[in-house]
């Protein structure tokens, strides 16, 4: 059980992850470890609901692999306006996710899906 965040359900986007208490800024809110999809198992798992809860992985730009983080990593939800950034560790196969500002009891966490909080590039869903 995680002292710092819990799963709710949310209005427009199914479910998400909320603080349970402040989190300060710069603080680690979770490094949740991956399991890796080798980039020529990919085509298997795309047709599934599984791509839609993945995260780009791979030590180089020619080695790209997917990736399924476990504990609350596969379902922070997306922002242009985020409050976390994810970080992703290729020697530890982990994803932190670190906040940017603080963040109050009951809000939602969210980071921006491009992998940079600041990204206004389109992604891959209509966002509301």
């Amino acid at each position: 059980m995680n002292e710092l965040i819990e799963i709710r359900d949310t209005v427009n986007k199914g479910r998400g992850v909320f603080a349970k208490k402040r989190i300060a800024r710069d603080d680690t809110i979770e490094t949740a470890p991956v399991l890796l999809i080798p980039g020529e198992q990919w085509h298997h798992v795309e047709p599934t609901v599984l791509a839609l809860y993945i995260y780009n992985f791979g030590s180089t730009a020619e080695q790209e692999h997917a990736a399924i983080a476990l504990g609350y990593g596969s379902l922070y939800n997306h922002s242009y306006q985020p409050n976390a950034q994810y970080i992703k560790d290729w020697a530890t196969q982990t994803i932190r996710f670190v906040a940017l500002r603080a963040i109050e009891p009951n809000e939602e966490i969210t980071v921006n899906y491009n992998g940079r909080p600041e990204s206004r590039e389109p992604i891959w869903f209509e966002v509301h």
